[in-house]
């Protein structure tokens, strides 16, 4: 589903896969293509809106949790695209897909990064997205931001009405509200998170922000 120029949207389609956002052009982007039990069917789902795998050309993550990167290697084949890894990922990788798949007694979904991202922006046709590490759901959690188009993909980090849980490996509550005021004060048109719907329009963003603050942080 298109969202904004060549920002597309993937809802999640059942248990440990999440929401997976695509960005067309040169490179082509896909952020968290979630499952590989879902693969074919989201495939599907691009393949409706024009989109060929072989578009793509990078493959990143909001986080490393199984739901959000077991599909990597796959999608990895599938397309040709290239598999990149931001330093905190990296640093973490052990405790997020090692430890994080064996405490549910999941085989971990290992796969192999083909180059780090640095802080620069993710380019694309001259459009830059930002990433902006976010821990707190997970030590690893990366936020990428678009700033022409006010567009924020911010993983488990928070959703509409909730955020991401902190009792997984590296989860630290104290750590995730310092992201959440953090990213609070960006300007998001678009808050685009990892399950569940997306929350569009500057104020129903800033009223859901206002709503974490004062129903969800307590309980962190």
């Amino acid at each position: 589903m298109k969202l904004t120029n060549n920002l597309y949207f993937y809802p999640e389609q059942g248990m440990l896969d999440c929401n997976t956002y695509v960005i067309t052009g040169n490179p082509g982007i896909i952020i968290d293509p979630g499952n590989t039990q879902f693969l074919a069917s989201l495939v599907g789902g691009l393949q409706k809106d024009g989109i060929d795998p072989a578009d793509i050309g990078i493959i990143v993550n909001t986080h490393l949790h199984i739901d959000h990167c077991g599909a990597n290697e796959a999608f990895k084949r599938l397309s040709g695209a290239k598999i990149a890894l931001h330093p905190i990922q990296k640093e973490n990788y052990q405790m997020v897909v090692i430890d994080g798949a064996r405490l549910f007694g999941i085989e971990p979904p290992e796969f192999t990064e083909d180059y780090m991202l640095d802080d620069s922006p993710l380019n694309n046709d001259g459009v830059e997205m930002e990433m902006i590490p976010s821990p707190g759901h997970s030590p690893d959690c990366i936020c990428f931001y678009n700033r022409r188009d006010k567009v924020l993909i911010c993983g488990d980090v928070l959703f509409e009405m909730n955020t991401g849980r902190v009792d997984l490996p590296g989860g630290n509550g104290e750590e995730l509200k310092k992201s959440i005021e953090a990213l609070s004060r960006l300007d998001i048109e678009y808050l685009l998170p990892g399950h569940m719907g997306v929350v569009s329009g500057v104020e129903k963003v800033a009223s859901n922000f206002d709503f974490i603050r004062s129903n969800v942080f307590a309980w962190l």
